[in-house]
């Protein structure tokens, strides 16, 4: 911004009692939007939808927390749009995430919904010509959704004109605002906004150090706060299997892929080579399956992406780097072969499984040195995972 807001302590402050809108038509949306909201094919809005809409309509500043899977892409772009001057023909919005599926993934969003409005959208991620970037900037880009070190390079080439960027959102803000991105953002907040520039953070998890760095950036914020009890995903069953060694999760994952009717899967593993060997061996079994972490190149991530997007492929294995915002609805179930590092990953990776109010399950692979977080987890988290049944044949996916 132009000017950083003064501090705030590093407390909770209550949340305003905002209406929770049932239907999209009595929030009294730009007729274009509307239009394109339902043309998406929403219906009804989901409770993030039904209470942070209209406040960034209204241009309040964010600061959203809500489960994953329940519409917060939809919400902030539906909010955004409202402040789309179609005539104008430069940046409007901003959209900042962490990887490029996830860019994407909100580019599609963005142009279903802003399909009435006819508005141009770019998706500025590493990996594409700069060049084509920046033609698509001098042809009239109005959103630009992007990672952190794309859009600091258009800043720093002087070619991503902020004068008419009335909206600023980070989807993912926990991650946006703490380890490696923090520093790249900052230095793009540094680099100066329209002093009426509202700013928007959603996530589904808010740690306390995220908000008192939310807290420096905000300007009298909306508030959508919930407790880590409120986190979890109802409709998700979680199992825990139970193993004495390293080596027996491999033949566990091989009995779970032999006798559970499987749709579309994704397995996580804390780090790229542990992802590869998974993925390696399962085929060796003969359990075919595609992997995809942050180290392959772009062509190659989009290209496995849509090989199981598609359903060609049921079993993805992944890092962390898909555990936040991707939207595959196909996906039952998930299968943590590592407990994530922190507790925080555990309820993104969970909630791949049982997007939009759908039943999913979660089994957790755990040897002697991982008990531990995972009771850590369920203390935070007030989960209860149950022993995975011998008869897993029995279980809904």
């Amino acid at each position: 911004m132009d000017s950083m807001n003064t501090p705030v302590d590093n407390v909770l402050v209550e949340e305003e009692v905002l209406q929770e809108y049932e239907t999209f038509e009595e929030m009294d949306l730009p007729e274009n939007v509307l239009r394109g909201v339902f043309s998406h094919g929403f219906l009804k809005p989901s409770k993030i939808q039904g209470k942070s809409i209209v406040p960034m309509k209204n241009r309040r500043d964010i600061l959203a927390q809500a489960q994953s899977g329940t519409g917060k892409t939809g919400a902030f772009i539906t909010g955004a749009l409202c402040h789309v001057d179609p005539e104008v023909k430069k940046p409007q919005v901003l959209v900042l995430v962490h990887v490029h599926e996830l860019a994407r993934q909100i580019c599609t969003v963005a142009r279903g919904i802003g399909s009435a409005l006819k508005v141009n959208v770019l998706c500025a991620v590493g990996g594409n010509p700069v060049r084509e970037d920046i033609r698509e900037i001098e042809n009239g880009a109005q959103i630009i959704v992007g990672t952190p070190g794309r859009i600091y390079d258009l800043i720093n080439r002087n070619v991503l004109d902020r004068s008419e960027i009335r909206v600023l959102i980070m989807d993912e803000a926990d991650q946006m605002l703490e380890d490696l991105f923090y520093k790249q953002v900052m230095c793009i907040l540094e680099r100066g906004f329209p002093a009426r520039t509202q700013v928007a953070l959603f996530s589904a998890t808010m740690p306390d150090s995220v908000v008192a760095v939310a807290n420096k950036i905000l300007q009298n914020p909306v508030r959508i706060l919930i407790p880590p009890t409120s986190v979890r995903l109802e409709g998700i069953q979680q199992f825990y299997v139970p193993l004495d060694q390293e080596e027996h999760k491999l033949e566990c994952l091989c009995d779970l892929y032999k006798n559970l009717d499987i749709t579309q899967a994704v397995i996580f593993c804390n780090k790229r080579q542990k992802a590869e060997m998974l993925s390696q061996k399962m085929a060796e079994f003969g359990y075919p399956t595609t992997c995809i972490h942050g180290e392959l190149d772009k062509d190659t991530r989009k290209n496995r992406m849509q090989e199981f997007l598609s359903g060609n492929c049921r079993v993805l294995i992944s890092t962390d780097m898909l555990s936040r915002g991707i939207d595959v609805q196909q996906v039952s179930l998930v299968i943590n072969y590592e407990l994530p590092l922190n507790m925080e990953s555990y309820i993104h990776r969970i909630g791949r499984a049982g997007r939009y109010g759908r039943k999913g399950t979660t089994i957790n692979l755990l040897i002697s040195g991982e008990e531990g977080m995972m009771t850590e987890i369920c203390n935070k988290y007030g989960i209860t995972p149950s022993l995975l049944p011998s008869d897993i044949k029995a279980l809904v996916l």
